[in-house]
C-alpha cells in the first residue's frame, strides 16, 4: 500500500484530511476547512511544502511531548502531527512526511 491522503468530512460538515504512511499510520492531520476545494488546496500545499525542512516547526506540548506543524510559505499551519514520545521519533515522523507527501494519492472519502 502506498502513502495517501484521506479527504473526509469532519465535524459540522466541514472537511479535513489525514496523510497516511504506507502502513496506514496517520503522520499528518489538517485543520477543518469550510469547503471541500479549500481542503483539496490544503493537500496540494502539503505536497509542495513538505519538501522544505524550514516549513516544519518543531514544538513541545505543555506536557513536554514533542510534535511538529507544517506551515505554508505564508506561515499558515497546514498540518500537524501527533504527540511523540521523543524528539528522535518526531524527526522520524518529519522524514516520513517529506518522503510520502509529494507523491501520495488522494482518496476522497467525503462523498
Amino acid at each position: 500500500m502506498a502513502a495517501k491522503f484521506d479527504l473526509k468530512r469532519g465535524g459540522n460538515e466541514q472537511f479535513m484530511f489525514n496523510l497516511k504512511a504506507a502502513n496506514g499510520e496517520v503522520i499528518l492531520s489538517s485543520e477543518l476547512y469550510n469547503e471541500k476545494p479549500s481542503a483539496v488546496h490544503g493537500i496540494e500545499s502539503v505536497k509542495v511544502n513538505a519538501i522544505e525542512d524550514l516549513r516544519f516547526e518543531r514544538k513541545r506540548a505543555k506536557t513536554g511531548q514533542p510534535f511538529f506543524v507544517l506551515k505554508a510559505a505564508n506561515g499558515e499551519v497546514i498540518g500537524r502531527s501527533e504527540m511523540y514520545s521523543s524528539s528522535w521519533a518526531m524527526e522520524r515522523g518529519i522524514r516520513s512526511v517529506k518522503r510520502n507527501a509529494p507523491a501520495a494519492r488522494v482518496d476522497d472519502l467525503s462523498i
